[in-house]
């Protein structure tokens, strides 16, 4: 929803909904430019789901300003109207009272974002694999569980990787189970080391003041390295 308001004397000229699309944006920008010379636009929540909108006014030469959400708690006394807020928004931005930058999500910064989004699930993803791995290694079968207790967790999952059939149906299963955690393990293990290398290459050219200090720089994401060599499973 979008409301436009005359720059001169703040009157309402009209508001309008529009598809958060590339249609819809090139649909709402030929709206406002019906009304005269866009001064700006106030979007909200420029980082997230207001950012395609965001990135397609500024690739038209619009200013944007990032408009706070609407105040919540007189929401719960007013009532939710999508023209109101879109009304409130574009008084905030004409009053002064929104004058900070839009987020650009765009550049180096973006693409390391949007690599972390996937690292960072992996890194739970193969937290969590590793826990059900050594449950079910607990619980598993003893003639399974002492052909895999005194080996280090490194070693552990490449046999689990080996293991085959078996006639007794819960040690079968077992196995089979073992075989799909570790091999999960072992795709997340190298999906880590992909995106974690990338991530540091692009840091590297983003902040080469920071690449250059080990000192200064910021902090890396968690690491996905192996667990320690030994592991308890008894």
């Amino acid at each position: 929803m979008a409301a436009a308001l005359d720059s001169a004397t703040g009157r309402l000229l009209g508001t309008e909904s529009f598809s958060t699309t590339a249609a819809g944006y090139a649909a709402l920008l030929v709206w406002l430019q019906a009304f005269g010379e866009i001064e700006r636009v106030g979007v909200e929540s420029t980082g997230s789901w207001g950012a395609g909108l965001a990135r397609h006014l500024r690739a038209e030469d619009v200013e944007v300003i990032e408009v706070d959400r609407p105040d919540r708690k007189a929401r719960r006394f007013e009532g939710k109207s999508d023209p109101t807020d879109a009304v409130a928004a574009a008084r905030a931005v004409l009053s002064g009272r929104a004058t900070g930058a839009a987020k650009t999500r765009d550049g180096l910064v973006e693409a390391i974002r949007a690599l972390e989004v996937v690292y960072h699930g992996a890194v739970k993803d193969r937290t969590r694999a590793i826990n059900q791995f050594k449950a079910l290694l607990v619980t598993a079968p003893e003639a399974l569980r002492a052909n895999l207790r005194p080996l280090a967790f490194s070693a552990q999952l490449a046999r689990a990787r080996r293991l085959g059939p078996v006639d007794d149906i819960v040690e079968a299963e077992t196995r089979l189970a073992l075989r799909e955690l570790a091999g999960k393990i072992k795709f997340l293990d190298a999906q880590c080391d992909r995106l974690e290398a990338r991530i540091g290459e692009l840091t590297a050219q983003a902040s080469p003041r920071w690449s250059a200090s080990p000192a200064s720089a910021p902090t890396s994401p968690p690491s996905c390295s192996p667990p320690p060599a030994t592991t308890r499973t008894a």
